[in-house]
């Protein structure tokens, strides 16, 4: 196994909610850094207004913007990649070609598997930039809802201790809590294989299969991405907090979660190519769920869920077929492979 035009930043209401304090008056920030964020999409733009709150100096690239690349992130202290999985090492590459610091520090965003070589998007960056601290930033985060200003949480990882806590800095507000993780790995995995369940509760949503099976699902699941992420190196402490646990809460109990709108489509009969036209964006899960498929096959690991939710998304059983499936399974204890790398698929 093996992360726009230049615009003028306006002050946003960022609080809406009336429950919630209303932001301290900002102060002037005698810390101010040049961030470039690459990706004008939802989760780009979230961090984007993140960023904006303590009053650094933003730039936004996206391919159909007027700015060019080398102007967006000339000087720039921080990149932030929030692009999307197909898109990281084309960037990469082209931001190779270009004049950059060691010194900058590049952030990943991106939640995914390259399809040909099964990296990761820190991986991709670490090998185009080795002389450059990488962090990569992941948790429970719904860009609708940090847009909106409610309050969130999440985790910025690195093995650059300095480099981890000088993005804590740069993104925490009063609205957003960031904590700081030395295990990459893990964070990076936690937050990319969850999309993949996040489908199957969304079959489960679709099916009207209730409370009992949507908890019972994200409860077998977790040990299984824990088994795959600790199989890379991960750290089993990760994945219970905010970028494993937290995320995976996040994006397989929101119907604001692409993912879970896939799962959901499914469960209702549509076909999947209806259902990625109607999103209209990225729904990361379907690729990493191909990708996962792959890399379990090579190494040897049991992913029972995940598997059965291949099998849905490439139109091989019914959504009610794979439910059927998974609660016939061989009876077990329940402790035999909640932290075990050995579990047999049934």
């Amino acid at each position: 196994m093996s992360i726009l035009t230049p615009t003028v930043t306006t002050q946003k209401t960022f609080i809406t909610n009336p429950a919630i304090p209303k932001k301290r008056p900002k102060e002037v920030n005698t810390n101010r850094k040049t961030i470039t964020v690459l990706g004008a999409g939802a989760w780009g733009s979230a961090l984007s207004t993140l960023a904006s709150i303590n009053d650094h100096d933003l730039r936004n690239w996206s391919r159909r913007g007027e700015l060019e690349l080398d102007e967006a992130i000339a000087d720039a202290d921080v990149i932030v990649s929030a692009i999307s999985m197909k898109g990281v090492s084309d960037v990469a590459v082209k931001l190779k070609a270009l004049s950059i610091s060691e010194d900058t520090i590049i952030v990943t965003a991106t939640k995914g598997l390259e399809p040909k070589t099964t990296r990761t998007p820190s991986q991709i960056w670490q090998e185009t930039f080795p002389n450059n601290p990488i962090v990569v930033l992941s948790g429970p985060n719904l860009s609708k809802e940090i847009e909106a200003g409610l309050p969130a949480a999440t985790v910025v990882a690195s093995k650059d201790e300095a480099a981890a806590i000088a993005i804590q800095e740069l993104f925490s507000s009063n609205c957003f809590r960031v904590y700081t993780n030395n295990d990459p790995v893990g964070t990076e995995l936690g937050g990319t294989l969850k999309n993949v369940i996040a489908i199957g509760v969304g079959i489960c949503e679709g099916l009207n299969l209730g409370t009992n099976a949507k908890s019972a699902l994200i409860t077998r699941a977790l040990p299984e991405i824990i088994r795959i992420g600790t199989h890379f190196g991960g750290q089993p402490e990760t994945f219970l907090g905010l970028a494993g646990l937290g995320d995976m809460l996040a994006t397989c109990m929101s119907p604001l979660s692409r993912n879970h709108r896939v799962g959901h489509g499914l469960a209702q009969g549509k076909e999947l190519k209806q259902i990625l036209e109607e999103l209209g964006s990225t729904a990361e899960g379907v690729n990493t769920t191909y990708v996962l498929i792959d890399l379990a096959n090579r190494e040897g690991i049991p992913i029972s869920i995940s598997r059965q939710i291949f099998r849905v998304l490439k139109g091989r059983i019914t959504p009610m077929e794979a439910v059927t499936t998974l609660m016939e399974r061989e009876l077990k204890a329940e402790s035999c492979d909640l932290l075990d790398h050995t579990d047999e698929e049934g």
